[in-house]
């Protein structure tokens, strides 16, 4: 439902939220019309910088309800809640913005060699973190649960719109990839009800429609990891493109005095520990900054930043636990540093 008690949202805010927006008078020329829905999991804000036409927040939160209803693995009768259970039997047929998701996640498993890998299901749900049930497993619960990960083994029809798991156990999950197409879909939709001037935050994944009224550039704050929500500590400059971020500090637990973060390590089956603590990716689709902040996280800053350096379109922030940051080459004029407890590095 629209419009949730502030208290509702605030719980669910506080462990998702990836980027903040800079708000402040040098930024709009009128007063922007916004409202929020909790949907995929997180809060989704839409926020118009020009008159709203009629009907266009509950279209667009509609939308997006329909897309998390076919693609939620936390709802049984999901499109991909189906696909799962008919593991390792039979192939089903699926909606085209599941198969389009599915296909396009296929893609960047091949591109990141299995680091990000839509697959992941078993051992996401087996980690459990982010929700109240989160606990280190043991490691032969967690070599069971690597067993049955394998992008290579997802099946696809185009003829058939059909989606099909090998072996029985599997398990799709789209968390990495989910909100970045919902947050697409949603800026076509503004597009198309003539919307130009608008920002799209679906729990982190940002799309800036258009630029801001007086014909500049949006500014977006990148999130200091190891602060409070809010606390920036660089700015980015974008102009109707995409931005997602994937961090340590999304979500996680403590046990024992270990910090244990969401973004799983398709190898080790346990937390990615390679000195990344935050990765940004700015490029024209939500769906490819969603899945490339996964995928550049879990590389690592060298194969990371190649593989973001790689593909046409795509620029790259990357902030290592020692508080370097490093930035690929189209963000050096676009990217300003505000936080003097980090500092920018070269390239490795």
């Amino acid at each position: 439902m629209i419009d949730r008690s502030r208290a509702k949202v605030k719980k669910a805010i506080v462990p998702l939220i990836a980027i903040v927006l800079l708000h402040g008078c040098a930024i709009y020329t009128r007063h922007p019309v916004s409202e929020t829905a909790f949907l995929l999991g997180t809060t989704c804000t839409v926020t118009l910088y020009q008159q709203a036409p009629d009907g266009v927040f509950a279209g667009v939160f509609d939308l997006v309800r329909g897309i998390e209803s076919r693609m939620s693995v936390n709802l049984s009768a999901s499109e991909v809640s189906t696909v799962n259970r008919a593991a390792g039997e039979k192939p089903v047929r699926v909606s085209q913005d599941t198969y389009t998701v599915v296909a396009t996640g296929l893609e960047y498993c091949r591109l990141s060699e299995g680091a990000f890998d839509i697959t992941v299901g078993p051992l996401v749900q087996l980690w459990g973190i982010g929700t109240e049930r989160a606990r280190v497993p043991a490691p032969q619960e967690i070599r069971s649960a690597l067993a049955l990960l394998g992008w290579r083994e997802v099946v696809l029809n185009e003829g058939e719109r059909s989606v099909f798991l090998k072996r029985k156990g599997m398990a799709l999950d789209l968390g990495g990839i989910a909100k970045g197409y919902a947050a697409d879909a949603a800026a076509q939709y503004l597009s198309r009800r003539g919307v130009r001037h608008a920002l799209i935050d679906f729990g982190g994944n940002i799309v800036a429609l258009g630029n801001r009224r007086q014909g500049g550039k949006w500014r977006i704050g990148i999130q200091n990891p190891s602060k409070p929500r809010g606390a920036y500590l660089g700015i980015l400059e974008v102009c109707d493109e995409a931005v997602a971020t994937s961090g340590t500090y999304e979500r996680f637990f403590e046990q024992n005095g270990v910090r244990y973060h969401h973004i799983l390590d398709t190898t080790s089956g346990g937390p990615v520990g390679n000195g990344v603590v935050s990765v940004t990716i700015v490029t024209r689709r939500s769906i490819i900054a969603d899945a490339l902040s996964t995928s550049v996280f879990a590389l690592g800053i060298g194969k990371g930043l190649g593989l973001a350096e790689s593909l046409s379109g795509v620029e790259a922030v990357v902030i290592q636990e020692d508080g370097a940051v490093f930035t690929t080459p189209g963000l050096k004029e676009r990217f300003r540093l505000t936080d003097p407890g980090f500092r920018l590095a070269s390239s490795p």
